[in-house]
């Protein structure tokens, strides 16, 4: 796997990078080995980059970039990408609404555009936020892009992973850590050697 991560506030140092860990751990337990993660802005160039590099992996998570600001370009990079486009999935759209409602707000039209998705993408509901996420194939990769927002994307990860879990058959993936003290590293790797 390769794990893309979107957003210029990663980049200097405003937000500290937790989804990288969390979906590396998320992905190991599930039996799944990250070669790669990349930290990219919010530039077209850069995650169109990203994305054919995610061409050499089976599988891509992306995180960022689904909000409703000028900023938020994944949707429509991934839309040019997957030479496909966005429409306004209705079960999304009525999501935000219930959201938005139950916080006391009404919809505007940036909350609307948040119910656009690929036209050939599996939707991935978000019920505590407003971006929903998307599953995408393109030859042998599936690319899954999740909003950046730590509490949105967890849940939708976890959906994801069962999912596929049940499509997919895969190794565990054990780790073993030796602890050792008293010795400096470099008289312990010659006697490992």
């Amino acid at each position: 796997a390769l794990i893309v991560n979107i957003g210029d506030e990663l980049l200097i140092g405003q937000v500290v990078n937790t989804n990288a860990s969390y979906i590396a751990k998320q992905l190991n337990l599930f039996g799944i080995s990250i070669d790669k993660i990349l930290v990219v802005k919010d530039n077209k160039n850069e995650i169109l980059n990203s994305l054919n590099e995610g061409l050499n992996y089976d599988l891509v998570i992306i995180t960022g970039g689904l909000g409703p600001t000028k900023d938020d370009i994944t949707k429509h990079t991934l839309a040019e990408f997957m030479e496909d486009k966005l429409i306004e999935d209705k079960v999304v759209l009525k999501d935000i609404e219930n959201l938005l409602a139950s916080r006391g707000r009404t919809m505007n039209e940036l909350n609307k555009q948040q119910a656009s998705v690929l036209s050939q993408c599996k939707v991935l509901r978000n019920f505590v936020g407003t971006a929903p996420g998307m599953i995408m194939k393109i030859y042998n990769t599936t690319f899954v892009s999740l909003p950046g927002v730590p509490f949105e994307m967890k849940p939708m990860l976890q959906e994801f992973l069962k999912n596929f879990l049940k499509e997919n058959k895969l190794d565990k993936i054990i780790h073993k850590t030796v602890f050792v003290f008293g010795i400096p590293e470099s008289e312990l790797a010659i006697k490992i050697e």
